[in-house]
């Protein structure tokens, strides 16, 4: 499975050893192999080329997220800095604030991926690190999002090169990179964001047939009483591990090295299944089951020098929607289609109705 071809990905497979493909890459499930790639210093990350200043190409040669080893710590540290400044607390007000607002103007019936689910965080997030104008920043970055990662279309990369100019004239002044990694935060925060909050549309608001307390069948009384009665984020924490807006991650092995008894060679693509990962029996009971508060640590957010620094912020924003949701709303009988991606796992529509 090259880069360069790799498709949709399709349902999470099974956990077992590291698989290798025609191609030379390496498929891994295993929580424990996940873990120890995403943490092993030699497993590293795709680097993306320079590319003109103020084009998608800049930004993704700038950001940490894409950073080789020597640079990643120094960008990685801007983002750092600017979350710092940020409460968690605060930003779930002010999405929950914000999502009731655009729930009372819907005239009864919602489309969640469209009305909530990018435009809620984005505008929050964008409010705070200090864009001029961070509702007319929602479009940009959404237009960025799409061809963030590598195989977009041309028409995609050049709609993303428009849009990066307008999020500069956006952003306070700043060095280069600080505001790259800036915009870095808003645009990793975008797609994956929206579909956290999908998915626990999905599975945690009552609909037509099913309503919360397991994916895969309706619930009984008590079970779905209980789900009802667990706060926002104990519920997201469970959506994250089951239905994970980021189903797998890449790396690649920069030397030689031995994973669960394979050997795999220097320069070795390697496809970081999240989705399957965090279903391994061996760490998580029944691991089908929709089961709130249980113990063990979904690896959706990373791990390791590269794991997410806006999760804490992430949960924020994408509990404070969901909040607002829980407690007018209910879903529509309306057919599911997720966003065709590589890795990511986004509802392209979910209808709700209110109570």
């Amino acid at each position: 499975m090259s880069w360069s071809t790799i498709d949709v990905l399709p349902g999470a497979p099974g956990c077992g050893p590291p698989v290798r493909d025609a191609d030379g890459a390496w498929s891994v499930t295993r929580h424990a192999d996940v873990t120890a790639v995403l943490t092993h210093p030699d497993c590293v990350v795709p680097t993306a080329p320079d590319g003109p200043p103020g084009t998608l190409a800049w930004l993704r040669s700038t950001v940490s997220r894409f950073s080789d080893r020597r640079r990643h710590p120094a960008r990685r540290a801007v983002g750092v800095a600017a979350l710092a400044g940020l409460d968690p607390d605060e930003l779930r007000t002010a999405a929950a604030r914000l999502a009731g607002n655009e729930i009372d103007r819907a005239g009864g019936r919602l489309d969640v991926m469209a009305r909530l689910a990018r435009r809620v965080p984005v505008v929050v997030l964008a409010d705070r690190l200090g864009l001029a104008d961070p509702a007319a920043a929602v479009p940009a970055v959404v237009a960025v999002a799409a061809a963030y990662h590598s195989g977009a279309t041309p028409a995609a990369v050049a709609r993303a090169d428009r849009a990066v100019g307008t999020l500069l004239e956006l952003s306070r002044p700043a060095p280069p990179e600080v505001t790259a990694n800036r915009l870095g935060l808003l645009v990793q925060a975008c797609d994956a964001t929206a579909g956290l909050i999908g998915a626990a549309a999905r599975h945690v608001l009552p609909g037509p047939e099913v309503t919360a307390s397991r994916l895969d069948s309706p619930p009984a009384g008590d079970a779905a009483d209980h789900v009802r009665s667990v706060p926002t984020a104990g519920l997201l924490a469970e959506v994250l591990r089951l239905d994970p807006p980021v189903r797998a991650t890449r790396r690649i092995a920069a030397a030689a090295l031995r994973l669960d008894g394979r050997e795999l060679a220097a320069g070795s693509p390697l496809l970081l299944r999240f989705d399957a990962a965090n279903r391994d029996p061996a760490v998580f009971a029944e691991p089908d089951r929709f089961v709130p508060g249980r113990p063990g640590r979904a690896l959706t957010f990373g791990a390791g020098p590269r794991g997410c620094p806006g999760e804490r912020h992430a949960l924020a924003l994408a509990i404070g929607v969901v909040d607002a949701l829980r407690g007018r709303c209910v879903r529509t009988g309306t057919e599911l289609r997720h966003e065709p991606h590589p890795t990511l796992h986004v509802p392209a529509r979910l209808e709700v109705i209110f109570r």
